[in-house]
């Protein structure tokens, strides 16, 4: 198999809507030319896990009628989107990456999937999954170079929106699951608060996980996240994403907390440069930057963090215990040994040290809240470096997991390179503040774009 491929061209969709109404363009010559870049890299990039052509055409051509009788059912009616193989489907299988659920099928949409097609948006198929959206990688190739990860766990979707076959791809993230991918495969990744949408349906259940989005754009990446809140809301008990209806205003951060993370030290010196460099590109565009030696809150966050993907798998893996314990009753062989070794680990711990666990990240994120009265984000970068070479591993999380111990929502912006490779440039927000979280970022997307 080859390495290097052409540059990877991504393919935004709201952008394209104003001639579905004119009549010049329209949803079903979308899919088709999104169609025709899966019929020339999925064989090599390997996507997706199923992929449904003709209902997406049939689809397509019920959201061109509707087009262009000023009908649409939403701004992303006739977008077509990937759904992450952890997330139900009723009319396509659900395999979660594992051979145990080879074939598997629910019988119904998960509430996300629900909402998307209520809004219109057409489901092209299911993309590929590491084993149960954790640490075992599967066959996706790094569209930017096949010899490389994508990242994980939601490679597939990443892969798929960061060479145009879709607009968007659902993702989950309990550690790095979308931030790192979508780092490594040049598109936006959007992990939200905690609960902004309705994990009904969705495998990936932990603590921690969200349900969030991998596009083209940060529109579109709005969009697809606004369209289902307003259709499944958030988890039960939660708001859900609030925000307006449409891509929040780009807006000027004052003031942005430089937090370095336990990945600094493992990132490389080109990968410091670049984020060292937008920085500098950003103060003189004046935005006010501070680090930990200029503010001791700062400080006392990066050391509360520091051990954030250990205290993360930790309380993974309890929480893994079940349903992980039952499939002993069936071919256990069939599991990876990363996640066989995660059974042991779960029960080799005690109910005490996963509450020790939980009041870490409790304390991790109210000294993380503590932060939102001086500063409207912070930043850092998504990754250690470009992807790296091999697939056997998926790469490290490192940067990616504190804003998810912290159950913050959290952007990867493909604005950053390294040897000719993305590398996002990440923004931490703070709790329920999604909304802010767009604007800043569309602000940044223009000073360094």
């Amino acid at each position: 198999m080859g390495g290097t491929a052409a540059t990877p061209r991504m393919r935004p969709f709201l952008a394209a809507t104003p001639a579905f109404a004119a009549g010049s363009d329209s949803p079903r010559a979308f899919l088709e030319r999104c169609l025709s870049v899966i019929a020339e890299r999925e064989a090599e990039v390997r996507a997706f896990v199923v992929l449904d052509i003709g209902k997406a055409r049939i689809a397509a051509d019920e959201s061109t009628q509707r087009w262009r009788s000023g009908r649409q059912l939403s701004p992303i009616d006739g977008m077509p989107v990937g759904i992450k193989d952890i997330i139900e489907t009723i009319d396509m299988p659900t395999g979660m990456g594992s051979p145990l659920f080879e074939g598997w099928r629910s019988g119904r949409d998960a509430a996300s999937v629900k909402a998307l097609r209520e809004a219109g948006a057409i489901i092209l198929g299911k993309t590929v999954t590491t084993e149960f959206a954790a640490t075992h990688p599967n066959v996706t190739r790094n569209p930017w170079d096949l010899n490389r990860t994508p990242g994980g766990s939601s490679s597939g979707s990443a892969a798929a929106v960061g060479c145009g076959m879709v607009s968007a791809a659902l993702g989950t993230q309990v550690i790095g699951s979308i931030i790192r991918p979508a780092s490594f495969c040049g598109c936006v990744g959007f992990k939200p608060t905690v609960g902004a949408i309705n994990r009904g349906g969705s495998h990936d259940y932990l603590s921690q996980s969200a349900l969030g989005v991998l596009a083209a754009d940060l529109a579109d990446a709005w969009q697809v996240m606004k369209e289902m809140a307003k259709r499944c809301g958030g988890d039960p008990g939660t708001a859900g994403l609030d925000g307006p209806a449409v891509l929040p205003e780009a807006s000027r951060p004052a003031r942005l907390a430089l937090i370095r993370t336990a990945g600094w030290e493992t990132a490389s010196d080109d990968a410091r440069k670049a984020f060292d460099l937008a920085c500098a590109r950003l103060a003189e565009a004046g935005v006010e930057f501070a680090d930990a030696s200029d503010d001791e809150a700062i400080s006392c966050v990066e050391t509360a963090i520091n051990d954030a993907q250990a205290v993360s798998r930790a309380i993974n893996a309890w929480e893994l215990r079940w349903p992980l314990n039952t499939y002993r009753d069936r071919d256990f062989s069939k599991l990876s040994r990363a996640m066989q070794e995660r059974l042991a680990q779960a029960e080799a711990m005690s109910q005490e040290d996963y509450q020790a666990a939980i009041a870490k990240r409790d304390r991790a994120r109210l000294l993380h809240a503590a932060l939102s009265d001086r500063y409207e984000a912070a930043i850092t970068l998504s990754a250690p470096g470009a992807a790296p070479p091999g697939l056997s591993s998926t790469g490290d999380p490192i940067f990616a997991v504190p804003a998810s111990l912290l159950g913050v929502p959290a952007m990867s912006l493909p604005l950053l390179t390294v040897g000719g490779l993305p590398l996002g440039l990440q923004l931490i927000g703070f709790s329920g503040r999604d909304a802010s979280l767009f604007g800043a970022a569309g602000w940044v997307s223009g000073q360094l774009s």
